[in-house]
């Protein structure tokens, strides 16, 4: 039985050639990947952390409830046991501070937990405010700490990060819901934290991309405050689940493959809903938002959904950055310590982000 992380890795690697890729309706020129494929086309570091995340992963999550799942070891958690493995940023990714144990209201007479990362120095400081992943159904702002970090320190911003509602307990429009009262919050409050109310961007990955773009759409439509950017990592945008990377990757060695899509929108949508433009916000209006950066992983069943939005908001006229990161799949973001293709996101993110506020 292996014991070291570096012993794990070489059998999480071994057991994903292993893994036979799930079977998938496919168009007749696409296929889906197998696992030989989706390691000859990692980068050598995320095949690590994939590698050893297989092994520690325990229970498919499509054979879980969501409350079961929510207890699962994520991505994250496997590149934190690399960078301990290998001494590399053993702790946290330090701030100026860190502010816990604060609620907001929420819209329907709930209390929205938020945790508030400040930079080091003086300020005052601009604004992200920061949705975490998680299919509308797992994860918390523990699971994504290292995203949140990452972005305060490169952008020398406030990043308010939101434990906002999940599914089914709560299905949608909660999390909208939400998201869009964290924004009119940060608007009118963020000065008692040093904050600076009129630099104010909004920032997501995966389904916290979803909420940071429908925040912003929300903005436009209510007449406040526009968010300087919006920076989209892996973007959740349509509910379609034909395009090429849902065909491509349906391979259950990945972090997210596309079964696990239907899955989190079992418990966040009707299928009534399935085509708002507030669940998808590719169905939506999106003349005059903010400049738009996307962040997308090339091995990653949203893929897909990251290009068809780039495209339509530069066709209703948007000013539109995408960069796509190759051998990388969902989740990478946020892995800067042990992942250099993550560190080079990060810093493309926040750079992009402190642009935005000058």
């Amino acid at each position: 039985m292996p014991t070291s992380p570096q012993q794990l890795i070489k059998a999480g690697i071994a057991a994903l050639l292993s893994i036979a890729p799930l079977s998938a309706q496919v168009a007749a020129t696409t296929q889906p990947l197998t696992s030989a494929q989706i390691l000859q086309k990692l980068d050598p570091q995320m095949a690590e952390v994939i590698g050893l995340y297989d092994l520690i992963k325990g229970t498919p999550l499509l054979q879980l409830t969501p409350q079961d799942a929510r207890q699962q070891f994520s991505a994250q958690d496997a590149a934190k046991i690399i960078a301990r493995g290998a001494n590399v940023q053993p702790a946290p990714q330090p701030v100026g501070k860190i502010t816990d144990g604060v609620t907001i209201p929420g819209p329907d007479a709930n209390q929205i937990p938020i945790r508030i990362y400040t930079p080091a120095g003086t300020g005052p400081f601009p604004v992200t405010l920061y949705f975490h992943g998680g299919g509308f159904v797992i994860a918390t702002i523990d699971t994504y700490d290292a995203s949140a970090r990452a972005l305060a320190v490169g952008s020398n911003s406030i990043v308010v990060s939101v434990e906002y509602r999940k599914a089914p307990e709560a299905p949608f429009p909660a999390a909208l819901r939400d998201a869009i009262a964290s924004y009119e919050w940060i608007l009118n409050n963020i000065g008692v934290y040093n904050g600076i109310s009129t630099k104010v961007a909004v920032a997501g990955e995966s389904a916290g991309g979803n909420l940071a773009t429908e925040v912003a759409i929300a903005a436009r439509i209510k007449g406040l405050q526009a968010p300087t950017h919006q920076l989209l990592i892996y973007p959740i945008t349509s509910s379609n689940l034909k395009q090429t990377s849902d065909i491509l990757y349906t391979n259950s060695a990945l972090p997210l493959y596309t079964p696990e899509l239907k899955y989190f929108s079992s418990f966040y949508i009707d299928p009534s809903e399935t085509n708002s433009p507030q669940v998808a916000p590719i169905n939506a209006g999106l003349s005059n938002l903010p400049p738009t950066t996307i962040i997308a992983a090339e091995l990653d069943p949203l893929q897909s959904d990251g290009v068809a939005y780039a495209a339509k908001l530069k066709k209703e006229g948007n000013t539109v950055t995408y960069r796509v990161y190759p051998g990388t799949t969902h989740e990478f973001f946020g892995m800067g310590a042990v992942v250099q293709q993550a560190k080079a996101a990060e810093d493309f993110a926040s750079s992009q982000l402190a642009a935005s506020f000058r």
